[in-house]
Parts: structure tokens; sequence; C-alpha cells
């Protein structure tokens, strides 16, 4: 006779999270991996909302808790439980100022130092910080202004600006642009979010300022929704924050199965940088030439010719394609040509949508033609394309 399985005993688990945003959803996910890949039995509550209500203090009665640190109310309701607690936060520049328990952090020198690089191979030598007031719910933008005045080993050009809300929304936008428009010209820009790199977009858009030509913005978190609300798309750090969900759930299994864990920090690294629009900056210098790539950047798409161009810049067809040829190495409707492919791409592996309004977005005059181009330029079809290129928002670079 077979006898069933002896399950072990049900571990009873809080998550207190504010799922609502990425980070938290993102580390959610990375516990969930940990959970499909070990015979583990536990019982998750997590509330239906995704967000720990924090006006209720009564902890359910639970084996285990994995608790985001950064929400001050969370942090607040874990410490006064008695049992095993696994924190994840920032990581913090004073070792005093980690909680006393187990924590597994987003290293925030790491992502400030990617942004950094990035930036500085593309030639950029000027480089700016936009942040947030300071405040116990912001202690992340605070350690990443630290990090970057280490890195600069210099004073740069910091701002911290407001908290946002739909009362002072157009006024912070003014005192940003003042800001914005007081840098030096090809300065990069690092925001401590993808928010905040959304808000600069938007001053930069109101002051006429070409991105990436005149300015470069890279943010933190690959944010999808604020990418899909912004006009050029935001190159970012992914932070890794599978890995610290991952790495919260492994601690807290080995403290319910009675390990010795120390309290200690575990810091986790950014996971990669994601390329898009805002900082494909190409050290362009010819005035000429930035004002037609930032008109053939909008305007690609809109099956319009190198005489648009032309007519836009106001010089000759001549003296603008010489231009060209010395700062690029390539004529204007090779670059146009480019540029409406690139867009092909980047819908083919983000998108859903038909192939057919692909072509049509991308200002080709037919499918056909749109097939043939794709496949003579990439060796495969745009559904072969798709097929092979649609992963997550997290793993394409635009």
């Amino acid at each position: 006779m077979i006898m069933p399985p002896i399950l072990e005993s049900e571990a009873r688990i809080l998550l207190l999270f504010n799922a609502n945003q990425v980070y938290d959803r993102q580390i959610l996910k990375g516990i969930g991996d940990f959970l499909q890949s070990h015979p583990v039995n536990w019982n998750i509550y997590i509330s239906d909302k995704l967000r720990w209500d924090h006006q209720e203090h009564r902890l359910l009665n639970c084996d285990g808790i994995i608790a985001n640190y950064d929400d001050h109310h969370i942090e607040t309701i874990a410490r006064n439980s008695s049992c095993p607690i696994i924190g994840v936060g920032a990581s913090f520049h004073n070792k005093e100022d980690y909680p006393s328990i187990p924590y597994v952090a987003s290293d925030n020198h790491a992502l400030i130092q990617a942004a950094f690089e990035h930036l500085r191979s593309k030639g950029i030598k000027q480089f700016a910080l936009y942040s947030y007031p300071p405040s116990r719910q912001a202690r992340f933008a605070y350690e990443r202004e630290v990090a970057f005045q280490q890195i600069l080993q210099e004073k740069g050009y910091l701002y911290q600006g407001f908290d946002i809300t739909l009362n002072n929304w157009q006024e912070s936008l003014e005192e940003l642009s003042k800001w914005v428009q007081k840098l030096p010209k090809n300065t990069g820009i690092i925001a401590v979010n993808d928010a905040r790199a959304r808000h600069v977009l938007q001053a930069c858009k109101q002051l006429k300022k070409q991105v990436p030509d005149e300015y470069c913005i890279i943010g933190i978190d690959n944010e999808e929704v604020i990418n899909y609300l912004s006009s050029n798309f935001i190159s970012t750090v992914t932070q890794g924050t599978e890995d610290i969900g991952y790495q919260a759930a492994s601690l807290l299994q080995k403290m319910l199965d009675n390990q010795s864990i120390p309290i200690s920090q575990i810091l986790i690294p950014p996971k990669q940088i994601i390329e898009r629009q805002s900082t494909d900056y190409r050290s362009i210098q010819d005035p000429y030439v930035i004002q037609a790539m930032h008109y053939i950047r909008h305007h690609a798409c809109k099956n319009i010719k190198v005489e648009q161009v032309i007519q836009t810049v106001k010089i000759s067809r001549s003296n603008l394609e010489m231009r060209f040829k010395q700062e690029l190495n390539k004529t204007m409707h090779n670059v146009i040509y480019e540029e409406k492919l690139r867009r092909a791409q980047y819908l083919l592996s983000h998108t859903t949508i038909a192939l057919s309004k692909i072509s049509e977005q991308c200002g080709y005059p037919s499918l056909q033609y749109f097939y043939f181009l794709f496949q003579k330029e990439f060796n495969k079809t745009p559904k072969q394309y798709r097929a092979d290129h649609s992963y997550s928002w997290s793993d394409i670079s635009y």
C-alpha cells in the first residue's frame, strides 16, 4: 500500500509591502520564484489591496514576516513582532542606520555608479541629480544623493524639488524648469527614480530643450507605466529586486528551519542598464545636426522626406548633408530609414499591436513593403522578430 507523503507543518508567512509600486511588486516576484523552486509549505497572507494598511496595528498570528523597511509604517508594525523577520529596502552609507535584523538591500551606491558610468560612456562630462526633499519616506533618495557626491568627488548639480501633488504640480514643474535651464549644455541628469526622470523630461519639453541632444536623462526602477506616459523613452537602471525577494525568502526559510542567521546585510547590485532614447547621445556638436536629429526622432514615422528636415533647419541640402556626414558619417535619408526601423523593432518587442498597424504607424506604404525592408535589414520577418524578442519590459533595450 502506497502511503501519502507526510507534509511538513505549514508556516504562516506575512508579507508587508506596498505592491502598487514596481519595486515592491518585483520583490514579491522574487519571493514567488523562491517558492516555485523550493519544496516549502508556506501559507502566505498579503492584503487583497496588495498594500498593508498602516492603520491596522495588530499583527496576525504568524510564523515569519518579510517586510519592506523603506515604508516607516511597515517598519513600525514589524518592529513590534516577536516572530522571525527579514527586512528588505534601501542600503545605507552609515551602517548604524540598518535595522537590527537580517536585511537584504538594493545597493544605492552601485545604482548611481551604474547610471554615472552609462552617461560617461556616452561622452558626457557634466552631471546632475534630481532627487526628493528630505523625508523618512525618501531615505533611498538621500542615500543616492550621498552616492552621487561620493562618485563625483566634487560638488555636482543637485536639485531636490517638491513632493509633487495635484495642488503644486504646475509650480513644481516651473521650478524644475528653472533648475534645468541653468544646467550646462550636454549635462547628464540622473533621476533617483523613473518618476523623477519623467518630470525632467516634461521640464525639457517645456523649455524646448532637446533630449538626448542637449540633455541626457536616466532614471532608476524600469517602471513601465512611466515609460508609456512619456514622450521620449527613458533609459533606466534596473534594480536587482527579484534577487532581493529571492534572498529574503531564502533567509526566512533558514530561520524557520532553526538555522542560525546572523544580523547582517546583503547588498544586491543593479541588474542592468536599459538604454532607451533619452540617453541615445551621439556627442553631436553641430547645432544644425542637433536640430535636424531632434526633428527626425520625433517625425520619422510620419513618412517625412529629407526636404522636410531641410525646411525645419533652414539651410541648404548640400550644407546639411555635409554636416551629417561629418558628425554621423551618414546621410539624412539613412538616419530617417534607421529611426523607422528602430521604432518598428520597439513596437514588435513591447506590444501586441497587429503587424499591419505597426507598418502603418512607422510610415510604411504597405505591409508587404514593411516586410521586405525588415527582412532585408534583419534577415527575419517582423513576425519572426516578435517571436524571438517578445520578452518582458525589463529585458528589452530601446
